[in-house]
């Protein structure tokens, strides 16, 4: 979800009718190829065309949010459903920026389902809050028993290059996944910009980056486990559990963060989907 233009909305721009948009996506196995059978949208979220830069079994989807940066009281929706032994990789053409709230909040729920046997990696580039923004992220994921999911999320707090900080604001999240019914992971939380819990040791001890890893499937061999820990520092870590493995990252550096969870991802997906990390051009440009 990129941003087109260089700069924020003016305050003209910022009063405009709020956006309300809606993408729904649909992935199916069709004889040995995942074809995209499902596209609707309401608003301006789109998806450009599939794309199979490695095999005819794994599609490629870019959404994109033409506007650019969400305003404050945009409300955005996305659902994807992987049917069953269909494996889809879906991302976005770079950054997504959540501007100041204009007294609104600005709304991401995001419900994706994978069936049996399917595969889904549910990639963003990173998001950026700027100052002032208040953003509520609402994702349910629903796994089939054998389904397997890998997502990444890295959070930009303030335009740091911009000497910009995230001193107001709000952003609160919620993230539930069910595999085969029953509840493997929930987290839920929220950070205001200025206060004792943004800046303590329960929440980013003053950091201004924080990066998610979740893998939901096999359990990695103790091989990769290895190598992801090989990466641990005191802003990185790794934690197995069961059919869930999570990596985290704390710092100051969206490069970083980047490059650590495309490390972690390109150990994983060989270990729970059986194939190569062919990383996607778009990351790239």
């Amino acid at each position: 979800m990129r941003l087109l233009e260089p700069h924020p909305p003016t305050d003209t721009a910022a009063n405009r009718q709020h956006w309300h948009a809606r993408l729904s996506l649909g992935f199916a196995n069709d004889r040995g190829t995942t074809r995209l059978i499902q596209r609707s949208h309401v608003g301006p979220l789109r998806v450009q065309k599939p794309l199979y830069p490695e095999q005819p079994s794994v599609c490629h989807a870019i959404v994109v949010h033409p506007p650019g940066g969400v305003v404050g009281g945009d409300q955005l929706a996305i659902h994807c459903t992987v049917g069953d032994s269909a494996h889809a990789l879906v991302t976005t053409p770079g950054a997504a920026k959540w501007y100041r709230a204009n007294g609104h909040v600005s709304r991401q729920d995001l419900a994706l389902r994978v069936g049996a046997g399917g595969s889904l990696e549910w990639l963003p580039q990173e998001t950026i809050f700027y100052n002032g923004a208040d953003v509520a992220l609402d994702t349910a994921i629903e796994l089939a028993a054998d389904a397997s999911f890998i997502t990444s999320d890295i959070l930009c707090f303030g335009r740091t290059a911009s000497g910009e900080s995230f001193d107001h604001g709000r952003v609160s999240q919620r993230l539930q996944v069910r595999r085969g019914g029953r509840l493997v992971w929930f987290e839920q939380g929220a950070l205001v910009g200025g206060d004792d819990g943004f800046a303590g040791p329960l929440g980013l001890q003053g950091r201004t980056v924080c990066a998610t890893l979740l893998a939901v499937g096999r359990p990695a061999s103790a091989a990769c486990l290895q190598a992801l820990r090989e990466e641990a520092s005191d802003r990185f870590g790794v934690t197995q559990m069961k059919s869930v493995l999570v990596a985290r990252y704390i710092g100051d550096s969206s490069q970083e963060a980047r490059r650590l969870m495309h490390r972690a991802w390109r150990l994983l997906r060989p270990v729970l989907l059986d194939r190569d990390a062919i990383t996607p051009r778009i990351w790239q440009t």
